[in-house]
Order: structure tokens, then C-alpha cells, then sequence
């Protein structure tokens, strides 16, 4: 009996370790826009942890200190096999909840830019193509980085062109001074938009700057290292994909074509690590980040609507 007592007490006690090694993990990756939480959140996050800890105490005090019985023992291990069970659901909804955002968040921004000749399939594009470029940064700038904010920066970094006016968005020459400045508000723009996501908060500024340039030319004037490493990174990834979108304005160029003009601008628009970083990653996957574009024409939303109102022929 004995025997069975305490290998339920140490199997109890190496579960709880587990228990509260993967909640530590699970903390350290609430940073992201879905999942930050308020103030009053992030306390109840860290008690649980305390709590925890203090459970584990607990099972070592029983075990070395008390004289436990079967009862004891049972109701110990049981309390270990619930929390790793209610710890699973939970990781795993979260995960699904994580995925699902940022799906119905792909499609919005989809129907968005479908409607725009110019951005149609972009920000996905950009996305894709940051995510890819995520992969190959050294591993310490990786840790600064949270995946998960990255992605929605990239997604949203455009979202800001729904207050520019479409006659300048779809414009097939080029902008008049007074047009281009109109045209460089629109980060500006996309935070005021983001503004009542409170979560989104730290990943303003990746968005406002995305169009900075390393030598301080850029939209807000920002030099070098005060561009957020993030903006620079999407940076990257959006110089790519224009210059590699078929516009109004502009027939699509090559892949091959566009790593040479990145590295002509590298160190003076773009960063030249990063630059240097996306131009050894292999053609086919920065090919396979291309996404389908929407076929979205409003007209046809219009006629559709009136076919159904008009009255049936006789």
C-alpha cells in the first residue's frame, strides 16, 4: 500500500513540475494582440501561476513531511491529472481562437483590397512575405518579436489607404506634391483606425513606420535604429511585393529584378542586413507566398440586387 501511496504522491509531484513549466511557457507567450489582456487580467494570470507553485509545496510537504494516506495520495494525483487536462483545453482553444482571427481578419482585409485594382491580394502578400522573412532572422532578434503581432502589423500595415481618396489611390500617372502628401498620411491614418484595439497598442508604431527609410528620407523622418525592427522588416516585404504587383500605373517586374533593385536601395530606403537576409532565402518560397487574389466587382453586387427587385415578366 505504501508503494502505491508514494508513486502516486512522486508521479503527482513530476506532473505539477510539468503543470507549471508549461504555464510559465504559456505566460511568456501571452504578448501578442489576441492575447495581452488589461492590467486586471494579467494579475489573475500571475496568481494562478503563485498558485500553482504553492500546490506543488503542497504535494512535497505530504510527501516528505506528513504521513499520507490512499485517500490523500489519490485526491493529490487526481488534482495534477485535472490541472494538465484543463491546461490542454485551454492552450488548445486559445490556439484554435488565435486562428480563426486571423483567417476572418485575412478575409476582411481580402474584400478590402479587392476592391482597389492597386492592392488587391497586397497585404496578404505582405503578410506571407513577412512571416517568411521572420523565419530567417537570427534567432535573437527573433525572441523581441512577437510572431503573432507581426503577422497583424503586416496584414493591417495598408489599412490606413481606406481615408485616402480612390481618385488618388487609382491614379495612373504620377501624384502631384499636393496628392502624394495626402497619400503619405495613411499609416497615420491605419492607427487611428486600429485606435479602440487597445491590445494593438504595441504594434502602432510597426505600422506608422513601415515606410520610413534608413536614411531618415522617409514618410516621418526617422533614421537607422529608431525605426522599429518590425517596421523594417515589413519594409522589406512590402518594397518586394509592389514592385512585383502588376498596378495601374505599372506592369509587374521580375523576382530576379526586384532582389536587384532591393539591394540597390539597400542601406539607403531598406535595412541591409534584412535586405541581405531576404535575397538568400530560396525563389520558390518567396514565389509560394503569392496569394489568390478576390475577384470582387461591386457592379456586379448592383446588378444582382437589381434583378431582384424588378418585377417578373409575364
Amino acid at each position: 500500500m505504501n508503494i502505491l501511496i508514494y508513486a502516486m504522491l512522486t508521479i503527482g509531484i513530476l506532473l505539477m513540475v510539468i503543470n507549471i513549466w508549461r504555464y510559465a511557457r504559456f505566460l511568456s507567450s501571452l504578448r501578442d494582440v489576441l492575447s495581452a489582456g488589461s492590467r486586471k487580467v494579467r494579475f489573475w494570470k500571475y496568481l494562478a501561476l503563485l498558485l500553482l507553485i504553492f500546490f506543488l509545496s503542497g504535494y512535497l510537504l505530504v510527501t516528505f513531511k506528513g504521513e499520507p494516506d490512499i485517500i490523500i495520495s489519490g485526491i493529490l494525483f487526481g488534482g495534477s491529472i485535472f490541472v494538465a487536462i484543463m491546461q490542454t483545453i485551454t492552450f488548445t482553444l486559445l490556439n484554435n481562437t488565435k486562428e480563426r482571427s486571423i483567417d476572418i481578419a485575412e478575409v476582411l482585409i481580402g474584400v478590402i483590397d479587392a476592391r482597389d485594382p492597386n492592392l488587391n491580394g497586397h497585404s496578404r502578400h505582405v503578410q506571407n512575405l513577412t512571416m517568411l522573412l521572420y523565419e530567417y532572422i537570427p534567432s535573437p532578434k527573433k525572441r523581441l518579436i512577437n510572431s503573432i503581432s507581426l503577422e497583424y502589423a503586416a496584414l493591417m500595415h495598408d489599412v490606413g489607404k481606406l481615408g485616402i481618396p480612390e481618385v488618388i489611390l487609382n491614379k495612373p500617372d504620377k501624384l502631384t506634391p499636393e496628392e502624394w502628401e495626402i497619400m503619405k498620411r495613411h499609416p497615420g491614418i491605419g492607427v487611428k483606425i486600429l485606435e479602440p484595439l487597445k491590445s494593438f497598442s504595441h504594434v502602432f508604431p510597426w505600422i506608422q513606420y513601415h515606410h520610413e527609410h534608413i536614411d531618415g528620407t522617409g514618410y516621418y523622418g526617422l533614421k537607422g535604429w529608431r525605426i522599429p525592427y518590425s517596421s523594417r522588416i515589413i519594409a522589406v516585404a512590402d518594397t518586394y511585393s509592389a514592385i512585383t504587383m502588376e498596378r495601374s500605373y505599372k506592369a509587374p517586374r521580375s523576382h530576379e529584378k526586384a532582389l536587384e533593385i532591393m539591394r540597390s536601395v539597400a542601406g539607403t530606403q531598406l535595412d541591409s542586413d534584412l535586405v541581405e537576409i531576404f535575397c538568400k532565402i530560396p525563389k520558390s518560397r518567396i514565389i509560394a507566398c503569392q496569394p489568390e487574389q478576390i475577384k470582387f466587382d461591386i457592379t456586379d453586387i448592383h446588378e444582382t440586387e437589381n434583378t431582384e427587385k424588378k418585377p417578373a415578366e409575364v
